[in-house]
Formats: structure tokens, C-alpha cells, sequence
């Protein structure tokens, strides 16, 4: 029996199959990473040259995109260096960081995307107290709301599951260091108050899901009495890449964690890992960029020669 005092690094789930695999893992990986890199690194260029994109919409898809490059660079590079170096080793305090930047900026991305449902509410539904409702300071306070509440989720979180003995060895059934996984390892009695702590985010993280829910039933109930169709269509088309970023994030995340046991696997859990942990932060990118007129007209103007077809 090992405890948590003796335990000096951990091992991630390797990527199954022979080297080849491994590089072509590797060579998948890194072009996930780099076009991450690329679109996040747009948007946010983008939004802060081009001065007509300062407003509240755009201010909180800025901090999207920051989120999103951090949550990637958290995971994906470690793996990438994993498989090219033919190893699966983490250290236990690499490990730990690991877990406290990825809960801060997953969480800190799932109470953004509730400020961003509530600023879509108030742009349809009250458009008339828009500036008023998120003011400049509004905005920034929502903002570092965001960001402070992933923060203290993954202090305490990451405190208190580095605290726990850890008597299951050190092999994590993941490819990056995740609380559920480092739970597997703890004693058998050791975990129920990192469980209370779970419970807890599971019930705010709820509050959040039905925050959204009703943000956009009032949303769609705005739209469908607009009398014309082309200003119920340019109403949808703001709604839209926000609705399919919040679809994407919520539901990987749900099906990773609540899938049926009778369907799991470890190749099917790697699968959904890396869609939950790996694919939006690539994809939200394109979402925002390919339905957002705005967005691309000043991508023209930033980078010449780079404009879509009208």
C-alpha cells in the first residue's frame, strides 16, 4: 500500500498501440493545438485593434477565447510531449497544477457562458436597457466573476484532493490529471469530503444550466414575435454560435462524466475525454468566426486578403 507521501510522480493513460500511433496521436494533437492557437489568437487580436467590437458581447467572447487557449495549453501540450518521448510520466506536483488551471478555466468558461446567455437575454428581450444593464464596469464585474469563481472552485477542489492519502497506486485512467481519477485512488473512506465538494458544484453548476435554459426559452419566445423574418433571422444569427458553443461544452462534459458504466471503456473514455477537453476549445473559434458577420469584416480589415466570400 503506497500513500500520498511516497508518491512522487503519476502516470497517464497512454494512447493505445504501437509507436506509429503514438506519433500519429502526436501529429493530431499538435495541429488540434496549433489551430486552437490560431483561431483563439484571431479573435482575441481581432476584438482588441478593431475598436467597434468594443461591446459587451464581444468583451465577453474576448475572455472565451482566453479561457479557451488556457484550457487547451493545459492538457494538450503535456500529452503531446508524452508521445513523442514514448512516456506517460506527470509529476505529482505537475499533476497537481494541472488540475487546479484546468478546473479554474473550465469552470471559469461554464459561468462565462452563463454571463454571455444573460447578455444575449438583455440584448433581444430589453434592448432598450442594454447599455444601461451592462454598462462597461457591468461587464468587467461579470467578468472577473467568472474568472474568481473558477479560481475558488479550483483552490478548494485542488487543496482538498491533494490532501487526501492516496493508497490505489498512481496510475490515472486519463490522459491528463482530473480530480475524478485521482479520486480512484484515494482510500476507501478517504474521498466523501472531496464528494460534498462535488455535490455542491454539481448543484451551482445546475443553477447555471437552468439560468441558460430560461434565459433562451424568453429569448426564443422574443424572436418568434418579431413580425418580419429577416429580423427574426438576424436575431437567431447572434443567438446561434453562443447556443451551439453552450450545446457543445455541456453536453461532452455531462456524457464524459454520467455515461452509463455498462458502456464504458478505455478507449471509449479517452474518446470523450478528449471531445469534452480538447475539441471546443478548437471548434468555438470557427463557430463564432464562420456565423459572425462583424467578426469577419474586421479579420479583413486586420489581416488583408484573408476576407470570405460575401
Amino acid at each position: 500500500m503506497s500513500n500520498s507521501s511516497s508518491i512522487t510522480h503519476f502516470l497517464l493513460l497512454p494512447f493505445p498501440g504501437t509507436r506509429q500511433l503514438q506519433l500519429l496521436h502526436f501529429c493530431l494533437f499538435l495541429a488540434i493545438y496549433l489551430a486552437a492557437l490560431l483561431g483563439n489568437g484571431l479573435i482575441i487580436t481581432t476584438i482588441a485593434w478593431d475598436h467597434h467590437l468594443h461591446t459587451p458581447m464581444y468583451f465577453f467572447l474576448l475572455n472565451l477565447s482566453f479561457l479557451d487557449l488556457g484550457t487547451i495549453s493545459t492538457t494538450v501540450p503535456k500529452s503531446i510531449a508524452n508521445s513523442l518521448r514514448d512516456t506517460r510520466d506527470i509529476s505529482y506536483a505537475g499533476c497537481a497544477v494541472q488540475v487546479f488551471f484546468f478546473l479554474l478555466l473550465i469552470v471559469g468558461e461554464y459561468f462565462l457562458l452563463t454571463t454571455m446567455s444573460y447578455d444575449r437575454y438583455v440584448a433581444i428581450c430589453r434592448p432598450l436597457h442594454y447599455e444601461t444593464l451592462l454598462g462597461r464596469r457591468v461587464c468587467v464585474h461579470l467578468s472577473a466573476a467568472a474568472w474568481a469563481m473558477g479560481f475558488l472552485t479550483a483552490l478548494l477542489h485542488t487543496a482538498n484532493t491533494f490532501s487526501l492519502p492516496l493508497c490505489q497506486g498512481n496510475a490515472v485512467d486519463q490522459f491528463f490529471c482530473e480530480i475524478p481519477q485521482i479520486l480512484k485512488l484515494s482510500c476507501s473512506t478517504s474521498y466523501l469530503r472531496e464528494l460534498w465538494l462535488l455535490v455542491a458544484s454539481v448543484c451551482l453548476s445546475s443553477l447555471c444550466f437552468v439560468f441558460i435554459v430560461v434565459s433562451y426559452v424568453q429569448i426564443f419566445r422574443a424572436v418568434l414575435r418579431i413580425p418580419s423574418q429577416q429580423g427574426r433571422h438576424k436575431a437567431f444569427a447572434t443567438c446561434l454560435p453562443h447556443l451551439a458553443v453552450v450545446s457543445l461544452f455541456i453536453s461532452t462534459a455531462f456524457f464524459a462524466h454520467l455515461k452509463p458504466s455498462s458502456i464504458s471503456s478505455p478507449s471509449l473514455d479517452l474518446v470523450v475525454s478528449v471531445l469534452y477537453s480538447v475539441v471546443p476549445p478548437a471548434v468555438n473559434p470557427l463557430i463564432y468566426g464562420l456565423r459572425n458577420q462583424e467578426l469577419k469584416v474586421a479579420l479583413c480589415k486586420l489581416i488583408p486578403g484573408s476576407c470570405w466570400k460575401q
